[in-house]
């Protein structure tokens, strides 16, 4: 409970979280009926990259701090998203200011949409739920990420999705998300899940990623960003996503999107990628 995100915030895990959060809300958006979100490790929604937590790390500068410059128009078309919610963000709070994904979620919600968002550190809920206390769509809980995403599905609606971020500060939380993540497939599989992890335990990670090929009855899909070498195990090198139930196309812009972030991101010129489909489907 001692993990704040705002010494992180805007970073290159961040980006690649939440660009892949924007593109799977866009997709959700493109069908009429309503769906919900569920962000389990929610944090407080909105980061100032200018505050004293961010100077004292200062990550968002090999991070967001890489976006300026554009992109080929089709890796631009798939950022579209992210870039509105950090335009949306930066007019109303100041040019510092940075979205969490509560903030990218509720910045794409329509109104017969609906979203929870749980956060069990006391301060962080306690400014989190001041954010969001007058959005009638959305819902806070002070309570442990684990048991909101046991306990929050199925929710009432078929669609929607589930952002599944820890902190990884404890012991055995890479085997513990394999394990969360499979029982909450099983219990909502029409759900769409988002499954963060660092990549600096790395044979944690492969015992992860084999875990959920064997057992997810679920198409699924690994998105790899490494901005460093694998190959340093003091260095945190990247971070992944796990993508249960992809919508379709997601693959597809995962292959445009993630070199041209490796190139951009890369520290000390290494960078590189990994879009590898892994369960029913694999």
């Amino acid at each position: 409970m001692n993990y704040r995100h705002a010494f992180h915030a805007g970073n290159h895990a961040d980006v690649l979280k939440h660009l892949v959060l924007a593109r799977v809300l866009a997709h959700l958006l493109a069908k009429p009926t309503p769906f919900r979100a569920i962000d389990a490790f929610a944090g407080i929604g909105l980061y100032d990259l200018a505050g004293d937590e961010a100077g004292r790390t200062g990550e968002w500068e090999a991070g967001v701090g890489r976006l300026d410059a554009p992109f080929s128009d089709a890796v631009e078309a798939l950022l579209a998203p992210y870039r509105a919610l950090l335009a949306e963000t930066r007019a109303l709070h100041g040019p510092a200011a940075y979205p969490g994904s509560p903030e990218i979620v509720s910045g794409m919600l329509r109104a017969e949409d609906r979203a929870v968002f749980v956060e069990l550190h006391p301060e962080d809920h306690a400014t989190l739920a001041s954010r969001f206390r007058r959005d009638r769509r959305v819902k806070t809980l002070h309570l442990d990420g684990w048991t909101g995403l046991n306990a929050l599905i199925p929710p009432p609606e078929r669609r929607g999705l589930v952002l599944i971020d820890p902190p990884f500060e404890a012991g055995g939380e890479i085997d513990r998300l394999g394990a969360s993540l499979l029982k909450a497939v099983a219990k909502w599989p029409t759900g769409v899940f988002l499954a963060w992890y660092p990549l600096k335990d790395h044979a944690g990670i492969e015992r992860l990623i084999a875990a959920l090929d064997r057992g997810l009855p679920r198409p699924g899909l690994r998105l790899d960003l490494l901005i460093d070498r694998p190959d340093q195990p003091d260095r945190l090198a990247g971070s992944g996503l796990v993508v249960v139930n992809p919508p379709w196309r997601l693959a597809e812009e995962a292959g445009m999107f993630l070199p041209a972030l490796a190139e951009r991101l890369a520290r000390e010129a290494y960078g590189a990628f990994r879009c590898e489909a892994i369960g029913r489907a694999g």
